[in-house]
């Protein structure tokens, strides 16, 4: 995590996709399509570049995130950082060629009052986020290999 500070608490998940890493990442970072594959995501306004410092403003839960890349490395790693609600973010992601596939993991640590204050239900919230944004795109990238 980049965040000195002891995070209110933090989501992780992992998966292994059907897919080789470049489709997965493919799919990871177009950010302007999250809306068409992950139901999570409201909205996104993303105008590139996929480049450390470029900024995105995203419609997630209940408030509207404004981010902002940290580490791109494709296609293996990115992060980014972003704010809604009081709270601050650090989230990264993960893909390593596996098995003939890709293995995905990711995490994110939330910050601040609002964060502590509203620990256990922003967990579960984030549980089941992470675990069902996996889902969707291994959906999506196993989705792609099938169709050629």
């Amino acid at each position: 995590m980049a965040n000195d500070e002891k995070p209110a608490l933090t989501g992780r998940a992992e998966r292994q996709i059907e897919a080789p890493p470049q489709l997965v990442w493919e799919v990871l970072t177009r950010l302007e399509d999250w809306p068409d594959w992950n139901t999570d995501v409201k909205w996104m306004r993303f105008d590139g570049p996929l480049a450390p410092g470029t900024e995105f403003r995203w419609k997630a839960g209940p408030g509207t995130i404004v981010s902002r890349l940290d580490k791109v490395e494709a296609p293996n790693y990115i992060s980014w950082h972003g704010r809604t609600l009081t709270i601050d973010a650090y989230h990264e992601w993960w893909l390593e060629a596996r098995d003939g596939g890709t293995f995905v993991r990711t995490e994110e640590a939330f910050f601040g009052l609002l964060a502590r204050v509203l620990r256990r239900s922003l967990q579960k919230m984030l549980d089941k986020s992470f675990a069902d944004a996996l889902d969707r795109l291994a959906q999506e990238a196993e989705q792609r290999v099938a169709s050629g």
